[in-house]
């Protein structure tokens, strides 16, 4: 039994869930701030398994429709689908189901999410097909994990709580309120944005050791449009402006010093991992792409949660 699981966990990656997740669970509890970040065990529930299905929908995705090229690239030739471990109709049946998931803890969220949900499953699957006719590939898939905070926040909250510009000017109190609902529904959309840099970055990293086997088969990435320098600089520039967007992000929640001092290892962690990237060792950038992005993703669901669940001086609420 133990080797079932192990076997479909690795089919999906389950592991690499601790990308997207953080972020959706720090966007769970901004959205949730004036209960302490806690939204009920029955929404928590539900956006975690909303999450999971996502990511093994788009997953297993992306395994079956690249199984010709995995089964071609020396290492991606033992992946399960190419190694005959898992039959096709097993994994499209396992891609469907994980679907129907979505889209069922979305009923049970909200309307919104629910009406969403179809949308959601076309932009995280359809990055799996990008790279047969764009360079651009790193940017869908950056926009299919920005919607992980997204779809959190509109679980909590059914909407991102902008008010009508109608007669804001009518008096100061009005005014202030329309100010304080704008820098609200901001949060979600600067880290959303913060997300998609964050992935386009990092990406980039990644693609760095099929950019032989992409450039041979005709395969689409600035890797290969740019060559490794100038995708590397790009991955760099990414970074730095998310990592603005990340302190925009804390300004307009109101964050004090636990958040910069996460922001500053954050920080610290993506310098450290285009250090490592320029050595183009594959083992070397394995170390940058899953344990420094670990890293970054754990540090900042740490720093949000503590920021909403103390104040200042880590006083509780």
């Amino acid at each position: 039994m133990f080797s079932f699981i192990q076997k479909w966990a690795g089919f999906v990656r389950f592991s690499h869930t601790i990308f997207a997740l953080p972020f959706a669970l720090a966007a769970m509890a901004v959205a949730a701030r004036e209960n302490r970040g806690w939204p009920g065990w029955r929404t928590f529930g539900l956006i975690l398994g909303a999450m999971v299905c996502a990511r093994t929908c788009a997953m297993a995705f992306n395994r079956i429709v690249d199984r010709k090229f995995d089964a071609l690239n020396p290492r991606t030739a033992n992946r399960h689908l190419p190694a005959g471990q898992i039959r096709l109709f097993s994994a499209i049946a396992l891609c469907t189901l994980s679907g129907a998931g979505l889209i069922a803890a979305s009923w049970f969220l909200n309307p919104l999410c629910f009406y969403l949900s179809p949308v959601a499953l076309v932009v995280i699957c359809y990055y799996s097909l990008t790279k047969r006719f764009t360079d651009y590939t790193h940017v869908f898939l950056g926009f299919a994990l920005a919607l992980a905070p997204v779809g959190a926040w509109l679980a909590v909250r059914g909407g991102f709580g902008f008010m009508s510009p109608v007669g804001m000017f009518d008096s100061p109190e009005a005014l202030l309120a329309w100010l304080g609902a704008a820098r609200v529904g901001l949060q979600p959309v600067v880290l959303a944005l913060a997300v998609v840099l964050w992935l386009v970055g990092f990406d980039i990293i990644y693609a760095l050791q099929d950019y032989e086997f992409d450039k041979r088969q005709g395969l689409h990435s600035l890797v290969v449009a740019w060559g490794p320098k100038n995708a590397l600089a790009a991955a760099f520039l990414a970074h730095l402006v998310m990592c603005g967007l990340l302190f925009a992000f804390g300004v307009l929640c109101g964050f004090r010093i636990a958040y910069l001092v996460g922001w500053g290892i954050i920080v610290a962690c993506l310098v450290l991992e285009h250090w490592i990237a320029r050595r183009r060792s594959l083992n070397w950038i394995n170390v940058a792409f899953f344990r420094l992005n670990a890293v970054v993703s754990a540090v900042f669901l740490a720093v949000v949660v503590a920021e909403v669940v103390f104040q200042g001086g880590f006083r509780l609420r």
